[in-house]
């Protein structure tokens, strides 16, 4: 294996492990800190025009975080295929990166219950669950896509 090859396989390692310790520094914001940062997403989606809270009403500040785990956990499963898939066959590929994602987002939700105001919720890491399998199925579609 080249050098150039080499570094770029070990990049693409630090990008995930840099990408887990971005999801753990969100899961260690107090639940008041967390409640802001969805709040301020909320004020820059209706500062376009888009009035998400009269469409949503009371819920959206749970869809805004919820959408929030699918996107945290679908870009950690794109960056564990872009690595994996120089050392495994590509269907390897998919079940390692689904395992790591819940099993992480499992990890997340523990490391949870010990942060003020929040809980670890099972629900949650089925919705983590969810962003990695869309994940696989979307990186699936545009590679069936890009063989025809």
């Amino acid at each position: 294996m080249n050098t150039s090859k080499n570094h770029k396989k070990i990049l693409k390692y630090i990008l995930v492990l840099v990408w887990m310790i971005i999801i753990f520094k969100f899961s260690s914001d107090p639940a008041e800190i967390s409640d802001g940062k969805s709040g301020f997403i909320i004020e820059a989606i209706n500062s376009l025009g888009i009035n998400i809270s009269s469409t949503l009403g009371e819920f959206t500040n749970f869809t805004i975080r919820k959408i929030g785990h699918v996107g945290e956990y679908f870009i950690l499963t794109i960056l564990l295929i872009s690595a994996l898939k120089e050392d495994f066959k590509i269907e390897k590929v998919y079940i390692i990166s689904i395992l790591v994602t819940f099993l992480y987002a499992c990890s997340d939700e523990i490391h949870q219950i010990f942060v003020p105001g929040r809980a670890g919720r099972f629900s949650d890491v089925l919705i983590d669950l969810f962003g990695g399998i869309l994940a696989v199925f979307i990186v699936k579609l545009f590679k069936n896509f890009k063989n025809r």
